[in-house]
């Protein structure tokens, strides 16, 4: 089944503004401000991203203003806290047909290759993008290699891996970490096939680090970005908006 990317892409790029962040890790990662999902919404609408993503509750509870901003909404379907100190699991908190019937047009999972509960993940995922694809919505995959397994691999040989993942399964796009390793990520983009990648906007750094970690994803061959701390903890999160969808969606010649 050939599933459109159109509702949320713009000239094939993905500029996706990430908020599942409080769940996975807690309220410590904001502030008075950005604590408020309504601002976080209006910067989604006026920075012009592609999509935004949210967790279930979130959306029920400000669904008119994800409605009024007309921003395309991606629901994460699972998820989990960083308070368990053990193998990692995510596991499904949402299902398909909730997310369409709140305004969804796509829906994202996440899978820690390289868990002891790895299977289980995959399992419910194969469900999952059967359901997304007969509703012919797309699924982005969150592939992150994690657990006691993994620590014998290199950064480069993971994030490959965590992309061909992606193909394997039937992911229309996967959410990988960029590791600063530019001919990796080439390889990691081609071994992906026809499924797109977007790289994670990862921790608060210097805005120079970051808008050049951008570019060159886009020279690797990704589609975008989805990104949360690296805006919404930003002290001007509406003009870093602006200078990074203009790598993303506005440089023809990246």
């Amino acid at each position: 089944m050939d599933i459109s990317l159109k509702e949320i892409t713009k000239n094939n790029r993905a500029f996706f503004l990430a908020y599942d962040q409080g769940l996975e890790h807690g309220p410590i990662e904001f502030c008075d401000e950005n604590a408020d999902p309504s601002f976080i919404i209006e910067i989604a609408k006026r920075g012009g991203y592609t999509g935004v993503i949210l967790q279930k509750g979130i959306v029920e509870k400000y669904k008119e203003e994800i409605k009024k901003s007309k921003v395309p909404l991606i629901l994460k379907l699972n998820g989990k806290t960083r308070l368990f100190d053990g193998e990692p699991i995510s596991e499904q908190l949402c299902s398909v047909e909730k997310a369409i019937s709140l305004g969804a047009v796509a829906v994202g999972y996440t899978i820690y290759i390289g868990s002891s509960f790895e299977s289980k993940m995959l399992k419910e995922f194969e469900k999952i993008q059967e359901k997304s694809h007969r509703h012919k919505i797309p699924v982005i995959a969150w592939i992150y290699p994690r657990g006691k397994s993994v620590k014998k691999y290199s950064d480069s040989e993971l994030m490959a891996y965590a992309a061909r993942v992606g193909l394997e399964i039937g992911a229309d796009i996967v959410k990988i970490k960029y590791n600063g390793d530019f001919k990796a990520l080439k390889w990691a983009v081609k071994v992906a096939g026809k499924t797109k990648i977007v790289i994670s906007g990862g921790e608060k750094t210097e805005e120079k680090i970051f808008l050049n970690l951008l570019k060159e994803a886009i020279d690797a061959g990704c589609i975008g970005v989805a990104v949360g701390r690296n805006i919404w903890q930003s002290e001007k999160p509406f003009d870093i908006s602006k200078k990074a969808r203009k790598i993303i969606l506005e440089d023809r010649n990246s």
